[in-house]
């Protein structure tokens, strides 16, 4: 098995070239080009690791997706066994239209170690490690809100609470607003807004409202090693969704947690900007080579690495590097 340091720098050459290859296709207006280069440029680069994994969380079914579908075995027989959660782009809409917060993201744990989630909505309450094991899914709003204000010694007012700006979210956003929070609505990217909430310095608070279930799972095991916490609840769709929910074994009454979610003792997670953002930078691209930024994180050893890497695409014509 390679160290716990390679390993956790392994996943961050899997979402630098994601992010290098989805970049290029910042403001074009096309969200499938741009996750089509990040999925390609992801499972390339994860085929020279030295790990033997399968997906969990990807593309969507093999019918689906040609590539980084669920249940797709990566890898060579005989090497750490693992469980594989991507995102090769979070937040294509964003990256279409040239806005911020975009990420490419990968989770790795031991085989088990992460929920095979469905593909449908989940509620969502993300808080950092000071309201951590404090809150409670089936709560008011203003009681979840008072509680992580205490734990942040802050008045609710000074509290700011990331929500997905949806129709659906429509009365939430009036509770919110109610009680007297700040709401930053974002268009895309509620799996970055979960990092940031437990990074203190970002000026976010909490995550509120429904999003991705399988983004939720990745968020998951960012919060494992952050020391923050999800508590989610399926909310499907519509009753084929519900059904197939049921049929994996998901519960659909169940408050999930973090350690649900993403269980393994073993876990690493790794996020590259590409589009800039409040937590991470995106890709800067210059004569012959990309800067990126990644946040790397490594639950077993208790590490947090903010990479700023400097990629030579040229070798011929190396340039001087810049601060």
């Amino acid at each position: 098995m390679n160290t716990t340091l390679d390993l956790a720098l392994e996943c961050a050459r899997v979402t630098e070239a994601a992010a290098i290859a989805a970049g290029r296709w910042l403001g074009h207006g096309d969200n499938h080009r741009a996750d089509q280069a990040a999925v390609e440029a992801m499972r390339s680069t994860l085929d020279s690791l030295d790990l033997h994994g399968t997906v969990v969380i990807g593309e969507g079914e093999r019918d689906e997706a040609p590539m980084l579908f669920i249940g797709e075995r990566i890898g060579k027989e005989g090497n750490f066994e693992v469980d594989i959660a991507v995102d090769p782009l979070e937040g294509t809409n964003l990256v279409a239209r040239g806005q911020p917060g975009s990420t490419a993201v990968i989770a790795v744990a031991e085989k088990g170690g992460l929920l095979h989630a469905p593909d449908t909505y989940m509620e969502k309450l993300i808080v950092g490690p000071t309201a951590a094991g404090k809150i409670d899914l089936n709560f008011p709003v203003r009681a979840n809100l008072r509680i992580v204000a205490d734990s942040l010694s802050r008045r609710i007012e000074e509290l700011t609470v990331v929500v997905l700006d949806r129709e659906r979210h429509r009365d939430l956003i009036r509770e919110i607003r109610e009680v007297g929070a700040r709401i930053k609505m974002i268009p895309d990217g509620d799996l970055g807004a979960a990092i940031s909430v437990a990074v203190s310095g970002t000026g976010d608070h909490v995550v509120m409202g429904t999003g991705g279930a399988p983004e939720g799972v990745l968020a998951a095991a960012a919060l494992r090693c952050l020391g923050g916490e999800i508590l989610a609840r399926i909310k499907p769709r519509n009753a084929e969704e519900a059904t197939r929910a049921e049929s994996m074994g998901i519960a659909l009454d169940r408050v999930y947690n973090t350690r649900d979610l993403a269980s393994g003792e073993h876990v690493f997670f790794c996020a590259t900007g590409v589009t800039s953002g409040d937590l991470l930078k995106g890709v800067q691209y210059f004569a012959g080579g990309a800067r990126t930024h990644s946040l790397v994180m490594s639950l077993q050893s208790g590490t947090f690495r903010f990479l700023d890497t400097v990629h030579m695409f040229d070798r011929s014509k190396i340039p001087g590097v810049r601060l």
